[in-house]
């Protein structure tokens, strides 16, 4: 039994694969095993998945670019909704607002003053067009017109380097790349993009404290290619949500400063559909293509 990851080993994506896909291995008693197929935005690995057997032996762990890459890839061969199948929720990661020690800035309202007060002079670093660092930022300009530049990376791994060596000013990370840096005093935080404070970063405030109605976190879970049993899905839903509730992988999933998602296929389906809307709606407004 394979899960498939549409990006590379080490992301945040494989990460929770292999932590899934060991849990699974175990409740089954057959090896689950990771498979990395990286490219367009995670749509090289969706793509696998969806054109795999519906037998409930190819899964995929849902990275939230497929939310995105409707909207941003014209010419895709496949409907993510409508070819798949929703398992369940995985985990939801808050995406944090942090800036260089550098800027001179210490919260939300600052950054939005200072960077209308000094046009083109702060740009924000994401893991490349369309995931949830892009969008997070993109939507922090909308919403707020506080207009940072944006600079897209191979990955949260260069993205997050030149942050630190001030190349660029702001990011809007992941928790899980963010919070090693930010324990270190290497970042400064600003605010966590959840609509309720992170448990792994208690003293810090969201962005909807300041600006009403901001949320951008990302969340991952578990599909199938459409028409996979029901009985299987159905199994599968279950072990997930018993991984969910084991106290090592709640303790795993925290130390990544994330809160397990667990539910229902169709929870998950809602969730997929939702998010789908919310950032087609973004993308469309600030005219972004996919390169």
């Amino acid at each position: 039994m394979r899960i498939i990851v549409g990006f590379a080993a080490g992301s945040t994506s494989d990460i929770l694969a292999r932590l899934i896909g060991q849990w699974l291995s175990v409740r089954f008693g057959q090896q689950f095993v990771v498979e990395n197929r990286p490219g367009a935005g995670g749509n090289v690995g969706a793509e696998t998945m969806v054109n795999a057997p519906a037998d409930g032996y190819t899964l995929l762990l849902v990275p939230p670019a497929v939310a995105a890459n409707p909207t941003l890839y014209e010419h895709l061969s496949f409907d993510f909704i409508r070819d798949t199948t929703p398992v369940g929720g995985v985990v939801r990661v808050p995406n944090v607002v942090e800036v260089n020690p550098s800027v001179p800035v210490k919260t939300i309202p600052e950054l939005i003053a200072y960077a209308k007060a000094n046009p083109g002079k702060l740009s924000f670093a994401s893991a490349g067009i369309g995931t949830a660092s892009h969008l997070a930022g993109q939507l922090f300009n909308t919403i707020t017109g506080a207009n940072l530049q944006h600079v897209p990376y191979r990955g949260d791994g260069p993205a997050m380097a030149d942050l630190i060596a001030g190349q660029v000013q702001v990011g809007f990370a992941t928790m899980t790349a963010s919070i090693g840096y930010i324990r270190a005093d290497r970042l400064r935080p600003l605010a966590v993009c959840t609509i309720k404070r992170s448990e792994a970063l208690p003293d810090i405030p969201t962005v909807a404290e300041f600006v009403p109605g901001f949320e951008a976190s990302s969340w991952f879970g578990i599909a199938a290619p459409k028409g996979t049993p029901a009985e299987i899905i159905e199994r599968l839903n279950l072990e997930i949500n018993g991984g969910l509730a084991d106290p090592t992988i709640k303790t795993r999933l925290a130390e990544m400063g994330g809160t397990p998602l667990p539910g229902s296929p169709a929870d998950y389906g809602k969730l997929i559909a939702d998010e789908t809307e919310k950032w087609g709606e973004v993308i469309r407004a600030a005219g972004i293509k996919a390169e």
